[in-house]
């Protein structure tokens, strides 16, 4: 019989630091309505969580049909607040290419199971290290504009450490 053993996501310095709030869920939950004419290109914030932030797997992104022509996409992303990331925003950070089109849908926020449990920083392409602060949530509207009025709800959990 073989044993595979999880990577846990968490400090090791925890177990000594008595942080009574360590692992309490977090959540970012925001709700936007989108206009009927929202060009592609346009981005919408959805708020802040800290760079720190270990982001959960049950992190979801929720749309009502946006789209009669065309096909608009909306993309998940991370973004610096106070330039405090030392690479550029990362507009495709958590997830990429949900369907605007499809009527009243959700999925993952985040989509690569492998990322579960990572640090908010990490997601963002060429960081190395936690810059500290928060980063901005936000969501790229491509491939079309909208062309119906339509919600979009993000719900964004997340643990410290």
């Amino acid at each position: 019989m073989t044993t595979y053993t999880a990577t846990e996501r968490r400090s090791h310095l925890l177990a000594a630091a008595g942080q009574g709030d360590a692992y309490t869920v977090k959540n970012l939950t925001a709700t936007i309505e989108v206009a009927a004419t929202t060009t592609q290109g346009r981005t919408i914030n959805f708020g802040y969580i800290p760079s720190n932030a270990r982001l959960l797997g049950s992190s979801r992104v929720s749309w009502d049909d946006m789209s009669n022509a065309g096909s608009p996409t909306l993309d998940l992303g991370l973004g610096a607040v106070d330039g405090n990331l030392a690479q550029a925003d990362d507009p495709d950070a958590l997830s990429n290419g949900h369907d605007l089109s499809a009527a009243t849908s959700d999925a993952l926020a985040i989509t690569l199971f492998a990322d579960y449990g990572l640090p908010a920083w990490d997601f963002v392409a060429s960081e190395t290290s936690d810059p500290g602060g928060v980063l901005m949530v936000y969501g790229t509207v491509l491939d079309a504009a909208t062309t119906v009025i339509g919600t979009v709800t993000l719900e964004m959990n997340y643990v410290l450490d």
